[in-house]
């Protein structure tokens, strides 16, 4: 039994049919990496899979049970847990602060401010800084600490390099590679080249579908690229810019 199981998931924007019958495994200790153009999904479908979205048919099960209606906060008390895109921090409140707020829908665990701190050195000395006052950087750093904090089986994580400097990005993956080999997680990124050093399997979505999958040991760059402007199913190419 795999941790996390899709099927057949339709989610919607009103009458906009943003993910189509995705199916997805993911196993515990697992690296996924979803990439795709702006709009192909990727958000909707990890927003969908935290409980943030409704899906509109299709299920999905998590340790074996159904979720496919389930709260979101209480999708976090079960170990799901979401990075949001744009950080979503609170900027009034200390790094801190921030941290703490995961502790009423946490699971019992080994995750602690102290714990966060150690992965994310750069954050020692601003522990106390207010979060709107940190680079993005930083603000990210916190971001993936408070989803720590709930102790997570499945780490989701949307777009953690975006807006960021090189030198930023490098230190959230660092901290990324770190977790990896023991944490469960998926996320999505446009830098491909992060994704193929840090990911065991790449899904590429275009218009709500995964159109390629498969492990990053097997995929080349130039097949994770057609697929990305649809030219691997015959589409027509697009003005996105390509993956990095």
């Amino acid at each position: 039994m795999s941790m996390l199981e899709v099927r057949q998931l339709d989610v919607r924007h009103g009458l906009l049919q943003a993910v189509r019958a995705i199916d997805l495994a993911v196993e515990s200790g697992e690296t996924v990496a979803i990439v795709g153009a702006n709009g192909a999904g990727k958000t909707t479908l990890m927003r969908a899979l935290a409980g943030a979205h409704p899906a509109t048919s299709g299920t999905v099960h998590f340790e074996g049970e159904d979720i496919t209606r389930l709260a979101a906060h209480k999708r976090v008390a079960r170990g799901i847990a979401l990075v949001p895109e744009g950080r979503r921090l609170f900027a009034a409140l200390s790094v801190e602060e921030n941290l703490l707020l995961a502790r009423s829908a946490r699971r019992a665990g080994t995750w602690t401010v102290e714990a966060v701190l150690e992965t994310f050195p750069n954050l020692a000395g601003r522990r106390h800084a207010l979060a709107g006052t940190l680079s993005g950087g930083e603000q990210q750093a916190v971001a993936i600490g408070r989803a720590l904090m709930t102790n997570p089986l499945l780490l989701l994580l949307d777009e953690v390099s975006l807006g960021l400097s090189p030198l930023a990005v490098d230190r959230v993956y660092a901290a990324l590679a770190n977790l990896a080999g023991g944490a469960t997680m998926i996320l999505v990124e446009q830098d491909l080249s992060r994704v193929l050093a840090i990911a065991d399997r790449i899904l590429c979505m275009l218009e709500g579908r995964i159109v390629l999958q498969g492990p990053t040991s097997s995929l080349t760059r130039a097949q994770v690229t057609d697929a990305y402007f649809g030219l691997a199913a015959g589409g027509p190419r697009t003005t996105q810019r390509a993956p990095a």
